[in-house]
């Protein structure tokens, strides 16, 4: 249907909060759709709901997509000609189209009162039957002057459709209704609003979360009475908690998606995680570079149930990107994950720790409870030492003794790799001791910490200097 024309999708949110994972992977997908074809992707703010408007929420949504690498086309800061990218600055266009469907008998003003449509509700609910509006159409409506809500006369009927990742869909007559165009307060409705917008901008994909299936045959009605063209329709399935029994929502918890990159979480991560919840390339990959995504991605590999939302998934493809830095990328991302007293430290030094510490980065803020004891004498935590399921089978003078064992070991080494690496090994031999004991022992008297990196490389990066002290200082408290 669109092979003559360009690819335009958008990506439509309300200024109503934070973004999380939800409503960016909806912008990711139309984003990717729209650089596959070589076409455009817009940013539309659809601001009609003034009551639930949050403030600042616009700039959130777009440095939300600048933090993602979402780059768009045209938007509320980038006027196209298709402008404004904002539905409250688009009124005089919307009550245009309510005149067209007022004058060709598809639109009547709305009488009555809510109070009086409850009542409408609540007699179908004792009859058992659905409440539709349009069997309480006025006989003789009013002239529409725009103090009450416009409404549009349905067309009752079955309507077939096509979703490019629902596959075929119907549904009957019973679902069609006469909803709000405009509002009493002037502004238009969603279920008008982004019609309208979508045909004067030439959007030629609509893809949007499961929530809006439903309401399909009511927009479609809407189309035909308008005279417009569908564009290609899209549902996306819902993203589902960690458990995977209900939709992933912020009143669950869902982070605002700036949030992960304040965690220390990469651009290249989130955007490989975001678009691997409900879609894949028919293949066992998991990871995906941008250029990857916007070549394999396509809206009939989206699955059509729900995505569970896997946070430990995250973090291990996470880590992944972070092991896939050079050194200096990685050094220059961790700028502000130092713990505080990194800040004395040369760059050389950190460089040497970053590189011990890389592989078990899963986000950058676990850095400084990776690395603070490279930078401070932590406090002496015989915790360490009597909850360890080694260490804790042994006296005090048994540790003691092997401590000094190997501090005179290691007096004796260069304290390079392989030097400290051969005077380990020796120890093991000359103690008797298994690497979980002698290995455990030492490194917890030179870290005072529960995890480090390979104990030769730990060492050679603390130097002998405080090594040795911090031993001493152990073995004064085995004492």
């Amino acid at each position: 249907m669109y092979l003559m024309k360009t690819v335009r999708t958008r990506f439509a949110p309300s200024p109503t909060g934070y973004l999380h994972v939800g409503g960016i992977r909806t912008a990711l997908f139309a984003w990717l759709v729209a650089r596959q074809a070589g076409g455009q992707f817009i940013l539309r703010i659809e601001d009609t709901d003034r009551n639930r408007e949050v403030q600042g929420a616009e700039q959130h949504i777009i440095d939300s997509l600048k933090a993602l690498g979402l780059d768009y086309d045209e938007g509320p800061d980038m006027p196209g000609e298709y402008g404004p990218y904002r539905q409250s600055e688009r009124l005089d266009s919307y009550k245009t189209w309510a005149q067209t469907l007022i004058d060709s008998g598809r639109a009547y003003a709305d009488p009555y009162t809510p109070e009086e449509v409850q009542t409408f509700r609540e007699e179908a609910q004792k009859a058992k039957k659905p409440f539709l509006y349009r069997n309480h159409r006025p006989e003789n409506p009013p002239e529409w002057d725009g103090t009450m809500p416009l409404r549009f006369k349905s067309d009752p009927k079955s309507h077939t459709w096509q979703d490019a990742v629902m596959g075929e869909r119907h549904a009957g007559p019973e679902v069609v209704d006469d909803f709000i165009l405009i509002k009493s307060d002037g502004y238009p409705t969603y279920n008008f609003a982004h019609i309208i917008d979508d045909h004067e901008m030439a959007i030629t994909h609509v893809i949007r979360g499961q929530e809006f299936l439903s309401s399909i045959p009511n927009y479609l009605n809407l189309y035909e009475a308008l005279g417009f063209e569908v564009p290609i329709l899209a549902t996306m399935p819902h993203i589902l908690n960690e458990q995977g029994n209900k939709k992933l929502s912020k009143r669950d918890g869902a982070k605002d998606i700036l949030d992960y990159f304040k965690q220390g979480f990469l651009e290249e991560a989130m955007l490989n995680f975001i678009a691997s919840l409900g879609w894949n390339d028919g293949t066992t990959q998991e990871i995906f570079s941008r250029q990857e995504l916007i070549k394999k991605f396509s809206l009939d590999r989206v699955q059509h149930s729900g995505a569970r939302f896997d946070e430990k998934r995250l973090e291990w493809m996470n880590g992944h990107w972070i092991r896939d830095l050079n050194p200096s990328e990685l050094y220059q991302l961790c700028e502000s994950f130092w713990p505080q007293t990194a800040s004395d430290a040369s760059e050389d030094y950190k460089k040497q720790v970053l590189g011990l510490v890389q592989e078990r980065l899963k986000y950058l803020a676990e850095l400084p409870e990776l690395t603070n004891f490279f930078f401070e004498d932590l406090p002496l935590n015989m915790g360490l030492i009597n909850d360890n399921k080694q260490l804790k089978k042994l006296s005090h003078d048994e540790l003691k003794t092997m401590l000094e064992t190997a501090k005179a070991s290691l007096e004796q080494s260069d304290f390079s790799q392989d030097d400290l690496t051969e005077h380990l090994n020796q120890l093991l031999e000359a103690t008797g001791q298994k690497p979980g004991v002698l290995f455990s022992l030492i490194r917890v008297a030179t870290t005072q910490a529960p995890f480090s990196p390979a104990l030769a490389d730990t060492l050679h990066v603390l130097g002998k200097d405080k090594s040795l002290a911090r031993i001493d200082q152990q073995l004064g408290a085995l004492a």
